[in-house]
């Protein structure tokens, strides 16, 4: 599934990422033809490749909780009616307010791996508004991404040139323009965020011949780039207190 939309996104080179924006979030990297054992609690996993072709590997690591903080707003807290309305409202505030919301429902992923968390939401004061929690739930898909590309950087040695996103939450124009700010790289979206089945597709069209080789195959065409307008250094500097206040919550102390 993911190393197909890994190949939808054209990540042929060492150093190329995708982020796939789903229920949870999944981050591939390209590290080339040599397997890099991580360092950083990543997987070391295969790419998809041509049979006859030098063998690619990626890192890998997953968020558990991303899209499907949304679906809570809506389905549990009754917050919005659909998806897109959380969308709506993050862009009427200015600012989160100072709510961070860690979306730890079924404990951290990659890169923290602690089974123990749960998910918290600090920084509430009687100014906090529902349009607050729509925000600080979509930074928190973005937080969470941040922490992953860093983990990958310090393991492959390298700063990503960009982000390539795809999955449903990726048509959140207030998502995709946030991680950019937050990750200081252009983050790009494909008209077609459904990567999975064009990369297969693409798979496909190699193998009948369509095209010779992947540099042949063209991206999809009609998306957007979202470019870095501000630095979120101190927000950033924020989520790593609200982290620490979730993890090990459920661990029975000795």
């Amino acid at each position: 599934d993911q190393q197909s939309a890994l190949f939808g996104q054209c990540c042929f080179a060492p150093g190329e990422a995708k982020n796939t924006y789903g229920t949870g979030c999944f981050l591939l990297m390209n590290t080339g033809e040599t397997p890099l054992l991580s360092k950083q609690g990543l997987i070391t996993t295969m790419a998809a490749t041509r049979e006859g072709e030098p063998f690619q590997y990626v890192v890998e690591g997953s968020i558990f909780v991303a899209g499907a903080a949304v679906q809570w707003l809506r389905d549990e807290l009754g917050l919005i009616e659909k998806a897109s309305d959380c969308d709506v409202l993050a862009e009427q505030v200015p600012d989160n307010g100072g709510v961070y919301l860690v979306s730890a429902f079924t404990g951290l992923g990659a890169p923290h791996w602690d089974m123990y968390a749960r998910g918290a939401v600090v920084g509430l004061t009687r100014g906090t508004t529902r349009a607050h929690l729509c925000r600080a739930t979509l930074e928190g898909i973005a937080y969470q991404t941040a922490d992953l590309i860093a983990a990958m950087e310090r393991d492959a040695g390298q700063k990503i040139p960009a982000l390539r996103a795809d999955g449903g939450a990726s048509v959140s124009d207030f998502l995709m323009q946030f991680q950019a700010d937050l990750l200081g790289v252009p983050v790009e979206r494909p008209a077609v965020v459904e990567t999975t089945a064009w990369g297969a597709a693409c798979l496909a069209g190699l193998g009948a011949g369509l095209w010779a080789s992947p540099q042949e195959i063209p991206q999809a065409r009609g998306g957007k780039v979202y470019t870095p307008q501000t630095r979120r250094a101190r927000e950033y500097r924020q989520w790593k207190r609200a982290l620490e206040r979730a993890k090990a919550w459920e661990e029975v102390e000795p």
